[in-house]
């Protein structure tokens, strides 16, 4: 399918007169949304409505109204014909909200789904839209998406933006509301500054490098208090040696999680971006095999059709979100039939990028990414893998986390 070209040209008259402001969009998203996802409880009362809205999942940004902004906003929106406020028609008397911007526009339901998905999170590619609109409309493909964002474009409701630097594919956002021109997650100005991938892996190579001995003394014996995670190599190793086929573990860094695959029995490799890093897993773990490599030019092993098994353990988290679908795309491909692609990330909070400067007591410049794990899912769909399992637990605060943990299967089929 031709992709449609980015349109620089508003519209002249625009869908909804004044725009939306960024709280109306908030307000009318939710609404939106929980009217499809919920529908028992809907229409939403107002604290149920400031809930929906400061949700911290699935919103960009994440929000802190209180009820007496959303109640103002509900009022604004009442007044623009947008928004019914109601009373409850079972139990005590209770105002609640109710949206009917999709009546205003006359939305089918495949382009209400994307509405919604576009004023909570802003601008998105086709695939991320496939992807978050699983739960208010069931796309069949990537194809579909674009056929109904074509159409809402032809009717000055969204449009296409030019690709940015490092996105795989075009983004599109709503015309319904004053939008800056919003860049790609990976480069937005509050969640740290642009850093190019040549420029990125010096940083990393040279980050690791330093503290790599220091890192390797807190985290090289880490899964001896970790039974969800030894529960899950443990799976690894065991079908690899079912399979009779190798595994590998691409950013091994101090060798820890090789070792241990190794020590339930799999001929485990670890590859690690930085050499100071792979002479610390060789010291301290001779019993595996371990080399200086990058995960993007991965390759099938050398006597065998193909790994039983790619780990990506917390070595994505450098990434950018536009470079996930070519690095996830990169460890697939050497997977032997049946293999498994375990991937191990940071995600959740209200920042996508943060970048530190001090790292056990060393100086560093590296940025650290939290990946949105519909992201994660779509790159791996994306990859031609199936059989997609994922787990995610909050941080462990006995070991210092902050961050909710991804772990993700899949399988080359």
């Amino acid at each position: 399918m031709t992709e449609t070209q980015p349109t620089s040209d508003l519209p002249l008259d625009p869908p909804l007169d004044p725009p939306l402001s960024e709280e109306e969009q908030r307000v009318l998203g939710a609404l939106l949304e929980k009217q499809v996802t919920v529908p028992a409880s809907y229409p939403l009362t107002l604290s149920a409505l400031r809930g929906a809205c400061n949700q911290t999942s699935s919103r960009e940004p994440v929000v802190e109204y209180d009820e007496q902004l959303v109640e103002q906003v509900g009022r604004r929106l009442k007044d623009r014909g947008l928004l019914r406020i109601v009373w409850s028609d079972t139990g005590r008397r209770t105002l609640k909200y109710h949206q009917v911007l999709d009546e205003v526009l006359g939305l089918a339901a495949d382009e209400r789904a994307l509405v919604t998905v576009l004023l909570l999170r802003g601008p998105q590619a086709p695939g991320e839209l496939r992807t978050r609109t699983e739960r208010l409309h069931p796309f069949a493909d990537r194809q579909a998406v674009e056929a109904c964002l074509g159409g809402l474009a032809g009717r000055g409701l969204v449009v296409q933006l030019p690709r940015g630097r490092g996105e795989r594919d075009a983004r599109w956002r709503h015309l319904l509301g004053a939008s800056e021109e919003t860049p790609a997650p990976a480069a937005a100005a509050a969640e740290g500054p642009v850093v190019l991938p040549e420029d990125r892996d010096d940083r990393v190579r040279a980050a690791y490098g330093a503290v790599a001995a220091d890192y390797a003394d807190t985290f090289a014996d880490e899964l001896a208090a970790m039974p969800f995670e030894r529960w899950l190599l443990d799976r690894v190793a065991a079908d690899a040696v079912a399979a009779g086929r190798p595994v590998v573990e691409v950013g091994s860094g101090p060798g820890h999680v090789t070792a241990y695959l190794a020590a339930a029995g799999a001929d485990a490799t670890g590859l690690d971006l930085a050499p100071e890093m792979v002479e610390q897993a060789r010291t301290r773990f001779p019993d595996a095999t371990y080399q200086v490599g990058d995960l993007r030019r991965l390759v099938r092993p050398p006597a065998a059709d193909g790994w039983a098994a790619v780990l990506a353990w917390y070595s994505l988290i450098h990434l950018a979100p536009a470079e996930l679908p070519d690095a996830v795309a990169a460890l697939a491909r050497p997977l032997a039939p049946g293999g498994r692609l375990v991937l191990a990330l940071q995600t959740g909070g209200p920042r996508r990028v943060h970048r530190i400067e001090e790292w056990h007591g060393h100086q560093v410049s590296l940025d650290f990414v939290h990946h949105d794990v519909a992201e994660v899912r779509a790159a791996v769909e994306a990859a031609g893998l199936g059989d997609v399992e994922w787990y995610r637990r909050g941080p462990v605060a006995a070991r210092g986390e902050t961050t909710e943990r991804l772990y993700l299967l899949a399988a080359r089929t």
